[in-house]
């Protein structure tokens, strides 16, 4: 069996010290959810404020949910309604655990961008307003 050396275990046991002294910073709301968990909210969320209220920025696309994604990456689609052309213009994932959101896509580069982020980031912490 091998032995640590003695600044080995002198260095791990200050470290540990140090970090019980750590300040803790406030944790988001969606801390330890799933990447599925955030992306179902952020799905009925988009659903029910874009698009079934007939929100006029929204009337040009469709949703295209992919929750149940084997890369680990459920994520909602938005593409042209009514267009051959299968191409996302805005795709909203999460990956992980505590899931990390990303949104990106050529509706990103437009004005509506501000909006998207402010309403994912509210549903995806719980709120079910639009």
């Amino acid at each position: 069996m091998r032995r640590l050396p003695l600044f080995m275990i002198a260095s791990l046991t200050v470290a540990a010290l140090l970090a019980g002294c750590k300040s803790e910073s406030p944790k988001p709301v969606a801390q330890g959810q799933s990447a599925l968990d955030i992306m179902e909210k952020v799905a009925v969320g988009a659903n029910r404020c874009w698009f079934k209220s007939g929100d006029a920025a929204f009337k040009a696309y469709a949703l295209a949910p992919e929750l149940t994604s084997f890369s680990g990456r459920p994520r909602i689609l938005l593409v042209r309604k009514g267009s051959s052309d299968i191409r996302p213009l805005l795709v909203i994932q999460a990956e992980g655990r505590p899931a990390r959101l990303d949104a990106f896509g050529p509706l990103m580069n437009e004005s509506l961008s501000g909006r998207i982020r402010q309403d994912v980031v509210r549903w995806a912490n719980g709120s079910k307003d639009c």
